[in-house]
This record gives C-alpha cells, sequence and structure tokens, in this order.
C-alpha cells in the first residue's frame, strides 16, 4: 500500500519497451500513475544508455499505481498478458535483449499470488510456453524524464506509430470496459 493515498497499490510490469507498456496502461480506467523506469538489476540508478547496453541486468518496466476499487491486480494482469508476447525470452519483435524481458514485479505476498494465478491462467492459454519472470520488485530506479508519457506526447514518430499505437489499439478494442472514460 502507499502510505500518501492507502486505498492505492503498486505494482511493476515488463513487457518490453516501455513505451509500449506505458502506452497501453495509461488507458486503463483506474490506473492513476504510470511512470517508466528500470528494475531487478545490479545498477543503481542506471541510464537508459547502460540498460540497452544489457550489462546491467536490468528490465525496462512500469511502476502503476492503481484503485482495486476500480480495478483488480487481476484484471490488470490480464490486459498485460494480452498486450505483449510474454512466449518470447528477453525480446518484444524487432527489441532484443534481457532488458525486454517479460516480467511481473510484485510488491507483496498477496500480489505474487495472484500474478501466480494470472500466470498459471496464461501457461495455459500459451501452451506453456509463457517465459514471464515474477519476483520482488527491487532496485527499481525512474527513466529519464524523456521517455515518460512517451507516446501520448510522439504519436507520429515511426517506433510509436507501428509498433506502440497496435498494442494501444489491441488494448482498447479488447478491453473496452476498461477504457478510461
Amino acid at each position: 500500500m502507499n502510505s500518501d493515498h492507502p486505498t492505492l497499490e503498486t505494482i511493476t510490469l515488463g513487457g518490453g519497451c516501455f513505451w509500449c507498456t506505458e502506452a497501453v496502461f495509461e488507458q486503463v480506467r483506474g490506473v492513476i500513475s504510470v511512470e517508466s523506469g528500470y528494475c531487478n538489476g545490479q545498477v543503481d540508478k542506471p541510464s537508459y544508455e547502460q540498460v540497452c547496453s544489457g550489462r546491467t541486468g536490468h528490465a525496462e518496466v512500469v511502476r502503476l499505481r492503481f484503485d482495486p476499487q476500480q480495478i483488480g491486480l487481476h484484471q490488470l494482469l490480464e490486459i498485460f498478458f494480452a498486450t505483449h508476447d510474454p512466449t518470447s525470452l528477453n525480446r518484444q519483435g524487432a527489441d532484443v535483449g534481457t532488458q525486454y524481458r517479460s516480467g511481473i514485479y510484485f510488491h507483496d505476498a498477496a500480489q505474487e499470488a495472484v500474478a501466480q494465478a494470472v500466470l498459471a491462467e496464461a501457461q495455459q492459454a500459451h501452451g506453456g510456453r509463457v517465459v514471464t519472470e515474477i519476483e520482488a520488485e527491487r532496485n527499481y530506479s525512474a527513466a529519464e524524464a524523456y521517455h515518460q508519457h512517451y507516446y501520448a506526447r510522439n504519436p507520429e514518430q515511426g517506433y510509436c506509430a507501428f509498433v506502440v499505437g497496435p498494442k494501444v489499439d489491441k488494448f482498447l478494442s479488447t478491453f473496452a470496459q476498461y477504457r478510461r472514460d
């Protein structure tokens, strides 16, 4: 829980490039904030360039603050599994490297239990091919300011138009009931 607003929860998700994951979850009702960042690596406060080298061990992630009275973690994780490829080890499309791995980084034991349950559902749906890791979030740091709300600020940029946009469109068509008003 967050001390500044006790009803909000925080979960951290790695679904490849954080621009894609951030753009999807910024559309979700009940998600209060989305911050792009890095976690579960060995270097304190790495730069984007360091993370892209693949030598820090960090994943590109988004840290979501959400209101569980508006949307549950189970539903957030269903959206997560549906809007990236959880069967690709250390890659999403043309983005390749350990920093693009699929991961759920929980903040407490209750979240870990939900994550394990939804992972089991995803494994069944994907014939046991899901490679998403589930670990406690550690060594998190926010990404540089220019990465925050990247798609919202740059929808016409090439990568955004051809890679991020289709993921947002998939969310909007598949999960219309969770769309922000």
